[in-house]
C-alpha cells in the first residue's frame, strides 16, 4: 500500500505510523507527506525519512485545491490516505477520489464531540464540561462531512476526577497511537469491508498448511 500521510502539526500520528511500517506491523510505503502549513513537526519527521513533502494551503477556490491534493497524490501513486492530525477538511474530490481508503483519527468516542470546530483541546474540554464518565479515540473512513465516515475502531479512555483537557489528551493520544496504524493494517491487508455505511472486519487469513 503507497500511503500518503496528511498532517497539521507535530506529526506524533505520523511518527506512530513510521514506527509501525518499522516493525513489520503495518505493510506500507509512506510515499508522501502532506501538510497545510510549513514549519511543522510532521514535515521534519518525514523529512528526515527522505519521505516526499508538499506544502498546500487551503484556497479560496475549492477546485483548485482539490486538484493541487489530487495532483500531488498521483505524482507519488499513493493509493491510501492517512489524516494524522490534519485539521482542514478534505475536498470532496479528494475524498470521492479515495473513497473507503483514507483514514481519519479523532479524540473522542465518534459520534460524541465530533464535527466542524470540535479539535485538539477543544475535545477534551468539551468531554469534561459535559461531565463524561469516558472519552476516547476513534478512527474511521472518511467521507464529506466532518468526522461522519464509518467507524472502524473505538478504544475508550478512562476520565479521572482531576482530570485536566491536557493529561486527558495525552491519555487519548496514547490509543490514538495505536489505532491509527491498527486500522491502516487492516486497510492494507484488505480486511476492511463496508456494507449499509458500516464497516465489517473480515477475519485475517489463516496461514496455509505447508
Amino acid at each position: 500500500m503507497r500511503l500518503a500521510l496528511f498532517a497539521s502539526g507535530g506529526g506524533s500520528n505520523v511518527g506512530a505510523i513510521l514506527d509501525a511500517i518499522d516493525a513489520g506491523r503495518l505493510r506500507a510505503e509512506p510515499v508522501l507527506l502532506v501538510s497545510d502549513r510549513p514549519g511543522i513537526g510532521a514535515l521534519a519527521r518525514a523529512e528526515a525519512r527522505r519521505i516526499p513533502t508538499e506544502v498546500i494551503a487551503p484556497l479560496n477556490d475549492t477546485t483548485h485545491f482539490a486538484q493541487a491534493l489530487l495532483d500531488a497524490l498521483a505524482r507519488q501513486e499513493a493509493d491510501a490516505v492517512a489524516l494524522a492530525g490534519y485539521l482542514k477538511k478534505v475536498p470532496d474530490p479528494v475524498v470521492w477520489a479515495f473513497k473507503n481508503r483514507m483514514l481519519n483519527v479523532h479524540p473522542s468516542l465518534l459520534p460524541a464531540f465530533g464535527g466542524a470546530g470540535w479539535y485538539g483541546t477543544k475535545v477534551h474540554q468539551g468531554v469534561l464540561d459535559a461531565g463524561c464518565r469516558v472519552s476516547g479515540a476513534t478512527v474511521h473512513l472518511v467521507d464529506d462531512e466532518y468526522d461522519t465516515g464509518p467507524i472502524v475502531l473505538q478504544e475508550a479512555v478512562r476520565v479521572e476526577p482531576d482530570d485536566t483537557a491536557e493529561t486527558l489528551a495525552r491519555r487519548v493520544l496514547a490509543v490514538e497511537h495505536r489505532l491509527l496504524p491498527e486500522a491502516l493494517a487492516l486497510l492494507a491487508d484488505g480486511r476492511l469491508l463496508v456494507e449499509d455505511g458500516r464497516v465489517r472486519i473480515l477475519p485475517a487469513p489463516r496461514p496455509s498448511a505447508s
